[in-house]
């Protein structure tokens, strides 16, 4: 037999290449390892696996939103379409702005604020009102500069929010054509990269301004809405509606799902930490992540990040707070790792894993035999090693009937000390007695009080000789 056929033996294990996976498992042999020992339970599955009614639960789309309709329109147009509960946008476009419009999906929708306060880039088309005097490519080239960074804006007459004076950021924006000859009303296309809420058609005016012949929007098309760009697989409504009737029709979802993309998709920008099977449900119930719950984290965790918190699978679980830093993770082995800022997933999606232990399952034996009360608190029935042994938190009475135990217990005095007589107690101090400045506040509300009491007798009366008089 030839070599080539032959699988031989190695020394060391060859390393994983997870450049090409997914979402929220891309370079996951890259994440620090905190441990490796966990029990995988058969339940969830990878983002791009799940059953059709589960992924468009959790599915986002990146719309070409077409111009004229407004965003809350076509976002009810297409919970119509998918015959879905809820449907929300990452951000107001307005009627005549065409671009990316990220439309969240069901569960997806608790992602919606996160990706409205994003950046935004667009591309805008500026109608000049008048020509330019010299190289209008320079002029206009100066005057997107002089506009950069934080601005001041006052939004339109015609606008969603509160006409009131506001800072806004632009980062970044390039001239990209800018056009004189012989047009009285030039034209000039530049791209703008800038915080949520700014209105382009604003800075446009303000632009118009600083040239000296005046200006407004001409065409805008946003290009970047958060994490996605129009390169990233934009869609039009007409695919949504095409991809909805091919599966009535065939039952073919390939079209349906190169349409809607699974949430993870939005979170790569994410610092990661990989959570144990067993933490999934009580994360999904509110519960802070804590140590021994973490698997593998990312490098560059500082407190205070927003994290996402997934599973081995690939699946988003939660939106946190970071609680401690990369290296607090990698050397410390106990205490709160991130506080929970959004529950992404379905609560029960994965099993409950709390209350197995050995303290919880007595506990719900001495429940079952009557020993404990329903709520699992002490009655005339409990053992008194469990008394002892067991301080119930929840219960308000349990610290304080302890403290009177403890200030009630005589302490036996040592044998080395002499012994004394009782002494009486100490006779307690007289009260202190009233001074003249206590006296005087008192006599000024007495007389506050009855001036108050004249002027409403006063009002009384004016208003019964009005009534008498009509």
């Amino acid at each position: 037999m030839s070599k080539q056929h032959i699988i031989e033996p190695q020394d060391k294990v060859p390393k994983l290449d997870t450049s090409d996976w997914p979402y929220l498992l891309k370079n996951y042999e890259k994440l620090n390892v905190r441990t490796g020992h966990y029990t995988p339970i058969p339940v969830g599955s990878t983002p791009l696996k799940r059953d059709l009614a589960t992924y468009i639960k959790y599915g986002v789309i990146n719309l070409d939103k077409p111009a004229n309709p407004s965003s809350h329109e076509v976002v009810a147009w297409i919970k119509r379409i998918l015959r879905v509960e809820k449907t929300g946008h990452s951000g107001t476009l307005d009627p005549k702005v065409t671009g990316c419009l990220i439309v969240c999906v069901d569960r997806a929708t608790r992602l919606v604020k996160s990706q409205q306060g994003a950046g935004k880039e667009y591309v805008c088309v500026l109608r000049l009102h008048d020509a330019l005097e010299g190289d209008a490519t320079v002029r206009v080239g100066r005057a997107l500069e002089t506009l950069t960074g934080a601005l001041f804006q006052r939004p339109p007459l015609i606008s969603a929010v509160k006409r009131q004076l506001r800072v806004r950021t632009i980062y970044e924006s390039r001239l990209l054509e800018a056009g004189n000859g012989n047009n009285k009303h030039p034209l000039a296309v530049f791209r703008v990269s800038c915080e949520a809420g700014t209105y382009i058609r604003t800075l446009c005016v303000h632009l118009g301004l600083i040239l000296g012949v005046g200006g407004h929007m001409q065409e805008l098309r946003r290009v970047r809405s958060g994490a996605l760009s129009e390169t990233d697989n934009l869609v039009t409504l007409h695919d949504i509606l095409d991809a909805q009737w091919l599966y009535d029709h065939t039952k073919d979802e390939s079209y349906l799902r190169r349409v809607v993309r699974p949430l993870e998709w939005l979170l790569t920008n994410y610092k990661r930490v990989v959570v144990k099977d067993s933490t999934i449900n009580a994360i999904c119930y509110g519960a802070k992540l804590m140590l021994p719950g973490i698997l593998r984290f990312e490098s560059g965790i500082e407190v205070g990040d927003e994290i996402v918190l997934m599973t081995t699978k690939g699946e988003a679980i939660a939106l946190a707070i970071a609680q401690m830093s990369t290296s607090t993770i990698a050397t410390c082995d106990h205490g709160v790792v991130a506080k929970i800022k959004r529950v992404i997933m379905e609560r029960d999606t994965y099993p409950r894993k709390w209350g197995l232990g050995p303290k919880a399952s007595e506990k719900k034996k001495l429940i079952k035999a009557g020993k404990l009360d329903k709520y699992g608190r002490k009655n005339d029935n409990t053992p008194a090693s469990w008394a002892k042994s067991y301080t119930d938190y929840n219960d308000p009475n349990s610290s304080s009937t302890d403290l009177k135990v403890v200030q009630s217990t005589p302490t036996s005095a040592p044998t080395s000390a002499p012994t004394t007589t009782p002494t009486a107690a100490p006779a307690p101090a007289p009260a202190p007695a009233p001074t003249s400045d206590d006296k005087s506040k008192k006599d000024d509300k007495k007389d506050k009080k009855e001036k108050k009491d004249k002027k409403e007798k006063k009002d009384r009366e004016s208003k019964k000789s009005k009534k008498s008089k009509d």
